[in-house]
């Protein structure tokens, strides 16, 4: 993640309060005394708190509270913490900001910004909440959560990393269902991933949820500012989600059901209140100057580098003829991504994009034309746009590239050889749904020359990858925890 960038909203006001002398030894100590007990859930953080977007240098907090309520985060190095846990006077390891007041106009959320942090280094924060009531010349004294997260490796550092990646989660009938509301997610957890890709779709807001057999609370369609609000509060009230995002960072970036089914952005006008309500829910970093932008690239050590796409905001209208007009990513994150591809110096460059490469993404008589990247017998697609990204890849001989991908609820894996010369120029990964029914297969395009490594359908799923300087490892595995299908890159000098 780029050090220019800030998430939205207030963030610019909470990076100018960091480090301000309001930190008191006193409560870490007190806090400190109770490491063993559970603050998840409580009455005043009850949607639970994350960590994202963490690089080497920094990372971001979440939180909400209920209702207006005062705000600090106090952070150190665990070692530095423990050390501030034991003196009598402040630390200069230990971090914070000043009081910061959550409020209506985003829906109670908050996303801090932690920075100045060291490379490969284990951090523990607090959250620290005041009541509304209370003296708001007071500093907010309760211990609502605790955490830790590790920043990641610098470039020069080769390490090897575990994530997983899954998304479409609680739509289309299946959404939470008991206290636990998705336990995928304590499977997931069990894996001890470094982080986790969440590849959109973290709402089905236009898609009605009925109770029972679901928790209440979703059963209308979302349009507006304050309904997606409800629906994200809504997955947010699921405790194997609360868990989760308490302890496994997250990466984010959404697909068409945060807004309406296979939405293009410049074109859809409730895309604007759908967008600021995925960024107050989910820790997105952003630069100050383009505040919209959710595409953005994650460097971990000197052996990975993801690309996250957004495939929404700048997409031409499905229904278009492709050609050399037609784009799904607009020509400023096209650049971006190539330029990107071409100065990179990991050994894995991995592009994460919502949509698949080459399976058929048909739409409806209310959207026409098709969503994904691969063209139909209509002439729509965005075959022309995919095949600059191929041409790049080919023409400076790019190594090491995957696609990671999600959308079509199975699972499926190609290498693909597009210019038919017996080596493989790059593969493609796809995993779905976390919580959604199943998709109806569609035979894989066969422009790009893809050979099929392996395609399940019928169940829940994520994908876990461990990457080293030499290989790079995908295993599907399933909500009960079963291992279905696995493949092993190995990387090209």
């Amino acid at each position: 993640m780029h050090a220019s960038f800030l998430p939205a909203g207030i963030l610019l006001l909470v990076s100018s309060l960091v480090g301000c002398p309001a930190f008191s030894p006193e409560r870490v100590r007190s806090s400190s005394s109770s490491q063993g007990t559970s603050f998840m859930g409580s009455d005043s953080l009850s949607h639970g708190v994350a960590v994202g977007d963490v690089s080497s240098q920094s990372a971001l907090l979440w939180l909400r509270t209920d209702g207006p309520a005062s705000v600090q985060i106090e952070w150190a190095t665990v070692s530095g913490w423990e050390r501030a846990s034991k003196l009598a006077t402040v630390v200069a390891s230990v971090s914070s900001t000043a009081s910061i007041t959550t409020t209506a106009e985003t829906d109670y959320t908050l996303t801090i910004p932690l920075e100045g942090l060291s490379p490969a280094t284990r951090y523990r924060y607090h959250v620290l909440v005041g009541f509304a009531g209370q003296d708001t010349r007071q500093l907010p004294t309760s211990l609502a959560a605790k955490g830790e997260f590790t920043t990641l490796p610098d470039e020069k550092t080769s390490a090897a990393v575990t994530f997983a990646w899954s998304g479409d989660l609680g739509g289309q009938g299946r959404c939470r269902q008991g206290v636990s509301g998705y336990p995928i997610f304590d499977v997931i957890q069990r894996h001890n991933p470094d982080f986790f890709l969440f590849l959109g779709d973290t709402i089905y807001g236009d898609h009605v949820c009925a109770s029972p057999p679901n928790e209440p609370g979703a059963d209308f369609k979302a349009t507006t500012l304050q309904t997606y609000r409800v629906r994200h509060r809504y997955q947010r009230g699921a405790e194997a989600l609360q868990q989760f995002l308490k302890t496994v960072p997250v990466y984010v970036i959404w697909d068409d059901h945060e807004v309406k089914n296979n939405f293009s952005g410049p074109f859809e006008e409730q895309m604007p209140a759908g967008r600021q309500v995925l960024r107050e829910y989910w820790p997105i970093a952003s630069p100050a100057d383009d505040p919209h932008r959710l595409y953005r690239r994650v460097r971990y050590g000197a052996d990975l580098e993801l690309f996250i796409l957004d495939t929404r905001q700048y997409r031409s209208r499905n229904a278009d003829p492709d050609g050399p007009a037609k784009t799904m990513l607009g020509a400023t994150q096209l650049a971006w991504l190539l330029d990107g591809l071409r100065a990179s110096t990991a050994t894995w460059k991995v592009i994460v994009t919502s949509v698949p490469l080459s399976i058929p993404k048909g739409g409806d008589a209310t959207v026409p034309g098709n969503d994904g990247w691969a063209g139909g017998p209509d002439g729509t697609g965005f075959e022309h746009e995919r095949q600059v990204i191929v041409d790049v890849i080919l023409h400076d001989t790019i190594k090491n590239v995957v696609f990671i991908g999600g959308d079509v609820h199975w699972v499926q894996a190609n290498a693909y050889d597009p210019n038919q010369d017996g080596v493989i120029d790059f593969h493609e990964y796809i995993a779905g749904p976390l919580s959604a029914p199943p998709g109806r297969f569609a035979p894989t395009r066969q422009e790009l020359h893809p050979t099929q490594l392996f395609y399940e359908v019928g169940y829940h799923n994520f994908g876990l990858v461990r990457v080293t300087k030499d290989s790079f490892e995908v295993t599907v595995v399933d909500e009960v925890g079963n291992k279905r299908v696995s493949h092993v890159v190995s990387a090209r000098p």
